[in-house]
């Protein structure tokens, strides 16, 4: 026997997969030109939806704004956080971070390349609401590649006069030139060079005692 839905439940789901729709549409359109690219407007005629329903979703473009850069944190954090850390502690996690950071380069999960790579260069003399929350996704990477190398230094495989911080910073500046290379030549020779520079970089601050990192 069928199982009935009810009609409430039907819209709530509907609801959800518009607003779902709408916000992979956005985080799409912001990395490839801007966030203040996304408008009701112009993603009601993309996605052809009227105007007026997309205001059931989102009241104004900033809230539609600041949904957007939630919903591509969430695509981070599948893409890049979640294989990254699913490796055990150690400098092999510390390799896993920046390889699924630059796989989700590469794979263009996001069409216009990093989406806070974009935002963040869109919004940084930008005061309010959408850079603020920009802002603490930029820093949460960051503070995820420093806290993984104080736990590697636990762990005994990063020597410990390392400053977490610096190699956290260096490490995010070689994943931003790769990103903002790829973007210009379109090439994959700026990940190559991306992944020797984070594999020597590892390698120096690397004791003894640690495991070699993959090849690949």
């Amino acid at each position: 026997m069928a199982v009935q839905i009810p009609t409430t439940d039907k819209r709530r789901i509907r609801g959800d997969r518009t607003r779902q729709a709408i916000l992979s549409r956005a985080g799409q359109l912001a990395s490839a030109e801007g966030l203040e690219e996304v408008s009701l407007q112009r993603l009601a005629g993309d996605l052809g939806i009227s105007k007026s329903g997309l205001f059931a979703h989102f009241g104004s473009k900033e809230e539609l704004q600041l949904a957007t850069v939630e919903e591509a944190a969430r695509v981070f954090a599948q893409e890049v956080l979640k294989p990254g850390l699913s490796v055990p502690t150690g400098l092999g996690r510390l390799w896993a971070m920046c390889n699924a950071h630059l796989s989700y380069q590469e794979r263009k999960v996001f069409a216009g390349g990093c989406f806070f790579e974009a935002a963040s260069v869109e919004f940084d003399s930008r005061p309010g609401a959408v850079r603020d929350a920009v802002v603490e996704k930029v820093r949460y990477w960051s503070g995820s590649l420093a806290r993984a190398t104080r736990e590697a230094q636990a762990a005994g495989e990063v020597n410990p006069d390392v400053d977490p911080e610096q190699l956290a910073w260096e490490l995010g500046s070689l994943l931003s030139a790769a990103n903002r290379s790829h973007v210009i030549d379109g090439g994959g020779q700026a990940f190559d060079r991306a992944r020797r520079a984070i594999r020597d970089r590892l390698q120096r601050v690397a004791t003894s005692s640690a495991a070699p990192l993959p090849e690949s």
